[in-house]
């Protein structure tokens, strides 16, 4: 993988984990680092989902597909939250 690619799956992460992190009520007591890496392996896991349910390549905004990534990373903010509270 290429310096382009990493920076552009940080920057996909951080908006991803953001998304992710507004979806979810109330505040959350988790530093940003990891924000952005549950929001890059949300943006993967989700884009292998998409892509199993032909939903990966499609015209335009891939908004399907972006649904599922930022309802991924929601939910591992929300655990990531539940548990690193509990420190």
């Amino acid at each position: 993988m290429e310096i382009s690619g990493i920076l552009t799956a940080i920057v996909i992460g951080l908006v991803i984990g953001a998304l992710g992190r507004l979806v979810v009520p109330g505040k959350q007591r988790i530093p940003i680092w990891l924000t952005i890496l549950i929001g890059i392996v949300a943006a993967i896991i989700g884009t292998f989902i998409a892509a199993g349910l032909g939903v990966a390549d499609t015209r335009g905004i891939d908004w399907i597909e972006l649904a599922i990534q930022v309802a991924l990373a929601a939910a591992g903010v929300s655990l990531a939250a539940g548990l690193y509270g509990r420190r």
